[in-house]
């Protein structure tokens, strides 16, 4: 199992590689023109409740090589702490596919490599767990357009999900999309 994540490492290395090469390339012969092309965005997150916090930044840019298609990189951090029980830092990167078939509706493909780390408190009898976790995300979408910002809700299913691994509760998530 621990090649199986040595490889996937080093296949997204090669994919980060490959993505920021194509970039030099592109802005190099179309100084102007590429910066056009770029989106920002990303998510922001928030969550409390009795004895528990959590909290997610997740920056994202895009590149749109048509109307209908665009990929990009994101990363993600997340700090997540319930009193008397754990804390966890969460950190990663994802790479992201977008196709608008027609102009309202958006599917997406998302490769998320996340490493998760949480500290149990010595009152449990819970282990520290360090450990990556992939996450393969295909969704689904509205988007509205206006002349400066795209929005997207919708719902995605991560087709790798283990309940006892992943950070998510469950294998279905909604989202809410923005780029400026």
């Amino acid at each position: 199992m621990k090649k199986d994540h040595s490889r996937l490492h080093k296949v997204l290395l090669f994919l980060l590689l490959l993505c920021c090469f194509q970039t030099t390339v592109l802005s190099q012969n179309q100084k102007s023109d590429f910066w056009n092309h770029i989106a920002i965005g990303g998510g922001l997150g928030l969550s409390f409740g009795d004895g528990f916090f959590s909290g997610t930044i997740a920056p994202s840019a895009i590149y749109r090589f048509s109307p209908q298609v665009a990929a990009g990189l994101g990363l993600n951090y997340t700090y997540n702490e319930s009193k008397n029980f754990y804390r966890s830092s969460i950190i990663g990167g994802s790479i992201i596919g977008l196709f608008n078939p027609i102009r309202e509706v958006q599917l997406s493909a998302e490769f998320e490599q996340l490493n998760v780390n949480r500290n149990y408190d010595n009152s449990t009898p819970f282990i520290d767990e360090d450990y990556w976790y992939p996450a393969l995300f295909l969704g689904a979408g509205y988007s509205i357009f206006s002349e400066s910002v795209s929005a997207t809700i919708g719902i995605r299913f991560d087709v790798l999900y283990d309940r006892d691994q992943s950070i998510y509760a469950n294998s279905w998530a909604p989202f809410i999309r923005f780029y400026f």
